[in-house]
């Protein structure tokens, strides 16, 4: 018994010495002015309970563990990281505290971030003159010219940004951080941008955002290094503005198509990554092909019409109706509008579809073909007069050319306003119809006789006229015998002298009377002579005389013959001048 009691008192005085020594050991490792580590005992309403195994517990008021939401954000049992700030408060427990605790360790943190480049997280919560504030567990300030590799037209976006932050500068007495998000995005773009050169040749296929959108193509983030997409390479069908197809942020697959390693500059392409719809165009639309198509773009030549994706066919304006002259597409159709046109003319090579709208239409033409062959006659209206005829009102826009060489047989006509105006009801009959070429030929003077045909009666050869001088060209003298119908005396006709100037001779008005010395109908020529009418009328005054001489008795039958046959030696003996131009 005495010897149990004296091990009871012995054990006693053990664990006594024990405790004792272990309180002053925590007593000398947890110390007031430094962070350590504490665990939650209690959360009330207005404090939370800390033990930091300290001969007594602290307690911290609850806002410093409340969120932004207002939520408290610890539980008894957590273990937190709290400021030992003094042994006895005014409540005789230890002081403590949490904001001071983490405020320490961010700026620990802000100044490994300093000296070893790395990078502290942060929130940007507000904007402020010249950049933004950034909540890294202190406040810090953020230059606008650091938020972004580029520059911005939209600051806001950047608020509520959590991300990284480069330490530019720090002073922990004052408080004060200057951040760059700039620098680790820079450094993170280099490094990006060595693997992707590693990998970088024609033909590579990558993925990357679309960083950037201009009028002339889009801009592409490879991962460090951009590339430009022309807006030619986006699609193989249409685009006016690369925006139709692609917007910021969108990521896409692309490939090199061009790579300049010396400038750094890359071509790329999306539409490379589907097939060619050209390829196959000839087999897909034959010539003649009725097919349905969109309205795409308008211009002063024509309409383009898609008729699949990449796909564009030209209708030209020539090709939109049949008997209307379009003034403008949009007269006739509309961006928008799905219309059937027929397929004129494919060439793959060149990219390019003819197409054409009123092929799928009756052509009138071909109508008014059947309905007026050569020969009929017509009645319409004169619709216009040019220098060169008139056109004439057949049917709803058709109109047909009497050409001023078929207004009259005879006339000599300098401009067909001579004879009709606008509005004048004639007559006329068809010469010609060419279809293909949308042209109507008409005659008026072809509705009557051409008075040619019967010239050579009513002047044959031999015949003695009477005319009026029209022209005195150098060659002759022109005489008018009716109403467009003349002839030439040529200069070697025009006497039995040497004339060297018609003109010393005769002026026009001057009447002259000649002899018909031949007639072509079919080049509408007459020749005159005065020469051979003098002729004439000696060989008649001869006859004549002879025969009253005969009568007389004073000839005989064989002198007389004698004689003839003299005046005709004289007169073939006679040498004829030669004269340049003209001919009858």
């Amino acid at each position: 018994m005495a010897q149990n009691e004296e091990n009871r008192k012995a054990g006693a005085a053990g664990v006594g010495e024990d405790f004792e020594t272990l309180f002053e050991e925590s007593m000398r490792t947890v110390r007031p002015g430094g962070v350590v580590k504490g665990k939650v005992v209690r959360v009330t309403p207005t404090h939370v309970m800390i033990d930091v195994g300290y001969k007594s517990e602290g307690q911290i008021p609850i806002e410093e563990f409340l969120d932004r939401q207002g939520k408290v954000q610890v539980r008894e049992g957590d273990e937190v990281d709290v400021y030992f700030a003094a042994s006895e408060g005014e409540n005789g427990g230890i002081v403590l505290s949490r904001q001071r605790a983490e405020s320490i360790k961010v700026w620990e943190e802000i100044e490994r971030a300093y000296h070893e480049g790395s990078g502290v997280e942060g929130v940007v919560v507000a904007k402020v003159k010249g950049g933004f504030k950034v909540d890294v567990g202190v406040s810090g300030f953020l230059p606008g010219s650091h938020v972004d590799v580029r520059p911005s037209r939209n600051p806001d976006r950047y608020l509520g940004l959590k991300d990284r932050f480069a330490v530019l500068k720090y002073n922990r007495q004052r408080g004060n951080v200057v951040l760059s998000r700039r620098v680790l995005l820079e450094k993170e773009r280099e490094a990006l941008k060595k693997e992707v050169l590693k990998v970088l040749e024609e033909g590579v296929i990558l993925e990357g955002a679309v960083k950037n959108i201009t009028g002339y193509g889009a801009f592409v983030d490879l991962g460090g290094i951009d590339g430009i997409l022309h807006i030619s390479d986006i699609s193989w069908g249409r685009i006016n503005h690369p925006s139709e197809v692609l917007k910021v942020g969108d990521r896409i697959k692309v490939v090199v198509l061009k790579f300049d390693p010396e400038r750094e500059r890359i071509s790329l392409g999306m539409k490379q990554l589907l097939p060619d719809p050209w390829n196959s165009v000839d087999e897909s639309y034959p010539v003649g092909l009725r097919v349905r198509g969109k309205v795409l773009s308008l211009t002063d030549y024509g309409a383009f019409v898609e008729l699949e994706k990449g796909v564009e066919g030209l209708i030209h304006v020539s090709e939109m109706s049949w008997t209307k002259k379009v003034p403008h597409p949009s007269k006739v159709l509309q961006v928008g509008e799905v219309v059937e046109v027929a397929v004129l003319n494919v060439d793959a090579a060149h990219r390019r579809i003819s197409l054409g709208l009123k092929q799928v239409m009756p052509n009138p033409w071909e109508e008014l073909k059947e309905r007026y062959p050569v020969g009929s006659v017509i009645k319409g209206p004169v619709r216009n007069i040019t220098d060169f005829g008139i056109f004439v009102g057949v049917a709803e826009g058709i109109d047909g050319l009497v050409h001023i060489s078929d207004l009259h047989w005879t006339k000599k006509i300098k401009h067909p306003s001579e004879l009709y105006k606008k509005g004048d009801v004639v007559e006329a009959k068809v010469l010609g119809v060419e279809v293909q070429n949308e042209r109507l030929s008409l005659g008026i003077k072809q509705l009557s006789t051409d008075p040619w045909q019967t010239i050579a009666e009513r002047y044959p050869v031999g015949a003695r006229i009477k005319g009026e001088v029209t022209s005195v060209p150098d060659f002759g003298v022109f005489v008018r015998l009716q109403e467009g119908v003349e002839g030439l005396i040529h200069v070697s006709q025009l006497s039995t002298e040497r004339i060297d100037k018609p003109a010393s001779l005769f002026k026009v008005g001057d009447h002259v009377e000649a002899e018909v010395i031949h007639v072509v109908p079919q080049e509408r020529k007459i020749g005159l002579s005065i020469r051979a009418l003098k002729k004439s009328e000696e060989r008649q005054e001869m006859e004549d005389y002879l025969r009253r001489e005969k009568e007389a008795g004073r000839f005989s039958f064989e002198s007389i013959l004698n004689e003839e046959l003299r005046l005709d030696r004289d007169e073939e003996a006679r040498p004829v001048p030669k004269r340049k131009g003209g001919n009858a």
